[in-house]
C-alpha cells in the first residue's frame, strides 16, 4: 500500500516539475503571480541602475491548519497583518539596502525585493533574515494569541539574484525564489551560525545598553521608580530587545542573558530614594531557575547600595506559566526578602485575570493596547476602571503603560489610576530621566481643579466628551453610512459640521431606519446628509454641570431622548457625549454621595474628609481647616428631644455651607464628622471671614431654637447654645491624624471661652 501511495506521489511530483519546465520555456512562468507582479518592474529598474539585488522569502509553518480550523476570514486577516508589519518594519531591518517591494505572492508566501549599490554580503543577509523571523514572532505574538490562541512559526530564507544579463527578470526572480525556499524549508542551526558568536560576545562583554523610563504617581506627579529597558548595539542584529530575548530563548541562554541585563540595570541606576523602585523584567522561567534563587540579585543590590524593597520583578504576561504552584512558591520566597512583584502587559497575553488572582501582585501594569485612545473608547475605560477596583480589593496598585497623549492622561486621572508610564510623561533615556516640571504641574493642577480626587463630583459635561465622527453637510448619505460602518469605535452617530462648527446630528439608528424603509436606499443614498440630519440637536458648552445637561437632555422630545449631546467650546466642536455615558456618570456620583454622605445633613463624611485632606497634601496646596463644634448641645438635646437636636445640627450645616460659599472659594469643602462636629477646608486668607459669618448667622437664628415661653430661661436651663470654631493652618504637607490632633486641642481651648467664638492657632504652622 505504501509503495502504491509513494508511486502516486512521485508521479504527481514529476508532472508538476514538467509543467513548470514547460511554463518556463513558453514564457508562461508564474503568469498570474510573478510576471504581473510589481516585483518585475522594480527588478528591471534595479538592473538598469546596476544595483545588486536580492530577495527574502517568508512563509508560515503549517498555515493550512489555520485556514482549516479558523476559516478563510481569519487566515486572510493574518496574512494582511503580516504583510502590513513587513512593510512597516522591513526598512529598519535592512538599513544598508533599499527595499524595492514587499509582495504577498500567493497563499502564505511573501517576498521582499531589495537592492544595494554595493555587493551584498551573504553573512549580513543571513543575519537580517534571522532577525526578521525573531522580530515578527515577537511583534505579532499578541495578535496571534488573540486571533487563534497560539503562536505561529515562520520559514525564512534569502537569495541573491543572478547577475547574468541574458536572463529575463522573471527567470532571475524564479531562480532566486527557489533558492530562498530551499533555505527556508531547511532547519536553521542556531548553534552553529556566526550570529551566535556575535551574541556570545555581547554576553561576555556585557555589551547591552540600558535606558530607564520613569513611572509616575498620577496623584502628585512624583516618580515612583524607573523601568529598566535593555537595548542592543545600534545598527546591529541585536538592536531590538525582542530580538535579543527571542534569540536568547532559542539558544537556551535566556537565564544568562537576563542575569547580564539585570547587572547592567542595577549598576547604572545611580541611586534610588528609600522608597523608589527599579522595575526589572523577568521571564517566568527565569524566576524558577535554581541559580536565580541563590541570591545573586541580592548580592548585586548590596554592592550598589540598594535593598530588596527597591526592586520590583515584572512578570511578563506574554509567556505562559505552566506550573503555578512552584512558581507562586518561588515568588513568596522573594517577597519574604522584601522584593515586590508586578504583572506586566495585563490585557495582552496569557490568562490575565487568572495570573492576577494567583500571583496577587503588588502592581498591575496595564498593557498599552488598552491605554491607546482610551479617552474615546468607553469599553477600554470600563476595563481599566474594573482593574482599579480589583486592585483596591487585593491591595495592589495599577500602572498604566503607554500614555502618549494628554487626553489619555486626563481619562486615567479621572478613572483613579494610581501610576502612569509613557512617552507623554517621559521617554526612556540614559541616565535615568526625571519627569518634566510642566508635566508635574499639569498633574497637580488637574487634581486641584477636580477637587475630589478619584470622584466624579464636580465634573462638567466636557470631562465626559469622546471624539466625534464629523462630516460636511454636502456628503452623500451613502458615504456617511459607509463611514459609520467602517469605524472601529462603537459610535452611535455623526456630527454634521461647517468648518469647526456643528450644524446638525445624524444618529445611526435613525439613518438605518431611513435607509431600510421602502425605496429608502434609492431615495436617500445620493442626497446630501444635511437633508436628513437633525438640524436642532442638543448643543451645550463644555463647562456646563452634568446635572444641568442631564435635566435638559431628559426634557427633550421622545424621539430625541437617546441622541448624543454635542459639546462645544467657544462655538467650536469639542466632541459628543452619548446619553448612556452621561447617565452612567450621574449614577456613579449618586453612589459616591450615598456611600460618603452623612444621612442627616447630606454633607461628606469622615472618609471624604480624609480624602480631601490627602488630596490637598499631595497637590502641595496650603490650606486651612476650620473645626466647628456646638457648646451646650447635649443639654439642649436632653431637654428638647432628638427631633429638635437634629434640627439644630441641620441648621448649623446650612450655616457653614452658606458661609463657605459666600466668603470662601469655589473649591472649599464642608464636611460632617458626626454629631455636632463639622469641618470646613478653605484657604488661609478666607478662614476668619468665614468664621465671623458663621457666628453672626448662628447668633441671629439661635433665638428660634427655644420655645417663646422659655426664651428668658434658655441659658439657665441649657447652659446656653454656642458655636466654637478652631482655625488650624496647614502650610506644608501633614498627615490627617496630626492635623486632627492639633484641631482637637484648639477646639478644646475654644470651648473653654464663653459664647460664640473663633480662635486661630498662633503656634508654629504644621509642617
Amino acid at each position: 500500500m505504501n509503495r502504491v501511495l509513494f508511486g502516486r506521489l512521485e508521479n504527481i511530483y514529476w508532472t508538476i516539475k514538467e509543467l513548470v519546465r514547460f511554463a518556463s520555456r513558453s514564457n508562461l512562468f508564474l503568469r498570474y503571480s510573478i510576471k504581473e507582479s510589481p516585483l518585475i518592474a522594480r527588478l528591471e529598474w534595479a538592473v538598469s541602475h546596476r544595483k545588486s539585488t536580492g530577495i527574502i522569502f517568508l512563509d508560515i509553518v503549517q498555515f493550512h491548519e489555520v485556514q482549516y480550523l479558523h476559516g478563510a476570514w481569519i487566515a486572510a486577516h493574518l496574512l494582511g497583518l503580516i504583510e502590513k508589519t513587513l512593510r512597516e518594519y522591513i526598512t529598519g531591518l535592512l538599513p544598508q539596502s533599499e527595499v524595492l517591494a514587499v509582495e504577498n505572492l500567493w497563499a502564505d508566501d511573501f517576498v521582499v525585493l531589495f537592492a544595494s549599490n554595493e555587493d551584498l554580503a551573504s553573512e549580513k543577509l543571513f543575519e537580517a533574515t534571522l532577525t526578521l523571523r525573531l522580530f515578527l514572532k515577537k511583534v505579532l505574538c499578541e495578535e496571534f494569541l488573540r486571533l487563534i490562541g497560539r503562536h505561529l512559526e515562520f520559514h525564512v530564507g534569502y537569495a541573491l539574484l543572478e547577475p547574468v544579463p541574458a536572463l529575463k527578470p522573471e527567470i532571475k526572480l524564479y531562480i532566486a525564489l527557489k533558492e530562498a525556499q530551499k533555505m527556508a524549508k531547511g532547519v536553521i542551526n542556531l548553534h552553529t551560525v556566526k550570529l551566535r558568536k556575535e551574541f556570545k560576545e555581547l554576553l561576555d562583554n556585557k555589551g547591552f545598553k540600558v535606558e530607564y523610563q520613569p513611572i509616575v504617581f498620577l496623584s502628585s506627579g512624583e516618580v515612583l521608580g524607573w523601568e529598566a529597558l535593555i537595548r542592543g548595539t545600534p545598527q546591529s542584529s541585536f538592536e531590538r530587545p525582542e530580538v535579543i530575548f527571542g534569540y536568547a530563548e532559542e539558544l537556551g541562554l535566556l537565564y544568562l542573558t537576563e542575569k547580564v541585563c539585570r547587572a547592567i540595570a542595577i549598576s547604572n541606576i545611580n541611586g534610588l530614594g528609600p522608597e523608589q523602585k527599579l522595575f526589572l523584567n523577568v521571564h517566568p522561567r527565569t524566576v524558577s531557575d535554581p541559580q536565580f534563587v541563590r541570591g545573586e540579585t541580592l548580592n548585586m543590590l548590596r554592592e550598589y547600595g540598594l535593598v530588596p524593597r527597591n526592586v520590583v520583578f515584572e512578570i511578563t504576561e506574554h509567556h505562559n506559566i505552566k506550573d503555578y504552584i512552584s512558581f507562586i512558591r518561588t515568588l513568596e520566597h522573594y517577597r519574604s526578602q522584601g522584593y515586590q512583584v508586578a504583572v506586566d502587559d495585563v490585557g495582552a497575553g496569557f490568562s490575565g485575570l487568572y495570573s492576577i488572582a494567583e500571583i496577587r501582585p503588588d502592581f498591575i501594569k496595564i498593557d498599552m493596547s488598552l491605554i491607546r485612545d482610551i479617552d474615546s473608547n468607553p469599553a477600554r475605560q470600563a476595563v481599566v476602571e474594573s482593574l482599579v477596583t480589583l486592585a483596591g480589593k487585593i491591595n495592589s496598585r495599577v500602572i498604566a503603560e503607554g500614555i502618549e497623549t494628554q487626553n489619555e492622561l486626563n481619562t486615567l486621572l479621572a478613572l483613579g489610576v494610581h501610576y502612569g508610564q509613557g512617552y507623554y510623561l517621559a521617554r526612556p533615556a540614559f541616565p535615568k530621566p526625571n519627569v518634566s516640571s510642566e508635566v508635574i504641574r499639569y498633574i497637580r493642577r488637574y487634581n486641584r481643579d477636580n477637587w475630589k480626587r478619584g470622584s466624579l463630583q464636580g465634573l462638567t459635561i466636557g470631562d465626559l466628551v469622546v471624539p466625534a465622527l464629523t462630516v460636511e453637510g454636502d456628503m452623500p448619505v451613502a458615504e456617511v453610512k459607509e463611514k459609520l460602518d467602517a469605524t472601529r469605535q462603537p459610535l452611535s452617530g455623526v456630527v454634521v459640521v461647517r468648518g469647526a462648527h456643528p450644524i446638525g446630528l445624524v444618529m445611526r439608528h435613525n439613518l438605518n431606519r431611513l435607509l431600510s424603509s421602502a425605496y429608502g436606499v434609492s431615495l436617500y443614498s445620493r442626497r446630501p446628509v444635511a437633508s436628513v440630519m437633525d438640524a436642532s440637536p442638543l448643543i451645550v458648552e463644555g463647562d456646563m454641570a452634568l446635572e444641568q445637561v442631564a435635566e435638559i437632555a431628559m426634557n427633550r422630545e421622545q424621539e430625541k431622548l437617546y441622541d448624543d449631546v454635542i459639546v462645544i467650546t467657544n462655538g467650536a466642536l469639542l466632541g459628543v457625549v452619548p446619553i448612556q455615558r452621561l447617565v452612567d456618570a450621574l449614577a456613579r456620583i449618586q453612589i459616591e454621595l450615598a456611600k460618603g454622605a452623612n444621612p442627616l445633613t447630606g454633607l461628606p463624611g469622615n472618609v471624604a474628609i480624609e480624602e480631601e485632606v490627602t488630596r490637598r497634601k499631595r497637590a502641595e496646596e496650603p490650606f486651612t481647616l476650620i473645626y466647628a463644634d456646638l457648646d451646650g448641645f447635649k443639654a439642649y438635646n436632653d431637654t428638647y428631644g432628638f427631633e429638635k437636636g437634629d434640627m439644630v445640627i441641620t441648621w448649623l450645616a446650612r450655616i457653614l455651607s452658606y458661609a463657605a460659599k459666600k466668603y470662601g472659594t469655589e473649591k472649599d469643602f464642608v464636611g460632617h464628622i458626626g454629631g455636632d462636629d463639622f469641618v470646613i477646608i478653605t484657604v488661609p486668607e478666607c478662614a476668619e471671614q468665614i468664621c465671623k459669618s458663621v457666628i453672626r448667622l448662628f447668633q441671629r437664628l439661635s433665638r428660634k431654637l427655644f420655645p417663646p415661653e422659655e426664651g428668658a430661661k434658655e441659658k439657665s436651663c441649657c447652659g446656653g447654645l454656642a458655636v466654637s470654631l478652631a482655625i488650624v493652618d496647614c502650610l506644608e504637607p501633614q498627615s490627617y491624624k496630626s492635623l486632627g490632633e492639633r484641631a482637637a486641642q484648639l477646639k478644646k481651648y475654644a470651648k473653654s471661652l464663653p459664647g460664640c467664638v473663633y480662635v486661630r492657632d498662633r503656634r508654629r504652622p504644621l509642617e
